[in-house]
């Protein structure tokens, strides 16, 4: 194959590299749980705010602090994990890079009136069964799913 086959059909990066989401959640006034979505920038699918490593942050702090600048949300973030999911994420050049996302439960105390990218995105609240629908990620989709607020 070669050069040119290459830009067309581009590879994916063997190993995948680290993101950190959030997984907003509150109780609706008859307290069920419910969880925000966004959308991504490009694909307008849903998901959950995430973002690359931010050098001498915690994971979970990255990830709070995307939840703020994504989906203009603060609460309370769990340091532990809930799990991860996995996705292929087209870089600027085209490769295709493989990531692996770890998720933190975020328990949204407020939503703020404005944020770093409140006219880039849709947000979304809704039951766990409804959003688990709404992500392509099956790995998303389990966690969403399954997710019980300790």
């Amino acid at each position: 194959m070669g050069k040119k086959d290459a830009r067309t059909r581009p590879e994916p990066d063997r190993e995948p590299r680290s993101q950190y989401a959030a997984l907003p959640w509150r109780r609706a006034a008859d307290g069920a749980l419910e969880v925000l979505l966004i959308t991504s920038r490009e694909t307008r699918r849903w998901v959950i705010p995430k973002g690359w490593p931010i050098k001498g942050m915690k994971p979970s702090g990255t990830a709070e602090r995307e939840a703020f600048e994504e989906a203009g949300v603060i609460g309370k973030i769990s340091g532990k994990s809930l799990g991860v999911f996995h996705y292929d994420k087209r870089l600027r050049t085209g490769r295709i890079q493989h990531v692996r996302v770890a998720v933190y439960a975020l328990r949204v105390e407020q939503e703020a009136e404005a944020w770093p990218e409140m006219g880039q995105r849709e947000k979304r609240w809704s039951p766990l069964a409804e959003a688990a629908g709404l992500v392509g990620e099956d790995e998303l989709r389990w966690l969403i799913d399954g997710f019980a607020p300790a």
